[in-house]
Order: C-alpha cells, then structure tokens, then sequence
C-alpha cells in the first residue's frame, strides 16, 4: 500500500514544474520541524511538571480544582 502511495506522490511530482517542487519540499521541510518543535514542547512539558507539582498542588488553590 505504501509502495503504490509513494508511486502515485512521485508520479504527481514529476508532472510539476521546478518552481513547485521547491514550493512543496520547502513545505515537506516545513511540516518536519513542525514535528519536531511539537515533540520538544511535549518534552520540555512533562520535564517541567515534577517541578511544577508543588505550585499547582497546594490547598489555596484547591478551589479551582473544582472548576
């Protein structure tokens, strides 16, 4: 499935000008490092959260824990 898949988005590429193929690996590099900063947000998030535990747990905001 993934042959015939990458068959037909080279088949599409072939047919474009160079201009547009630099339009769509600019936008393939685009779409990576979107990925990547997403990952390392994920990441950065959950190292923070052992830190962070005592601030948000703490019984005078335990009011809006309810919210």
């Amino acid at each position: 499935m993934a042959t015939n898949h990458s068959r037909e988005l080279i088949d599409k590429l072939e047919t474009l000008s160079p201009e547009r193929i630099a339009e769509v690996e600019d936008f393939i590099d685009f779409l990576k490092q979107r990925d990547t900063d997403r990952q390392l947000i994920r990441t950065a998030t959950k190292v923070a959260e052992p830190s962070l535990q005592k601030v948000w747990d703490n019984p005078d905001d335990a009011v809006y824990d309810a919210l």
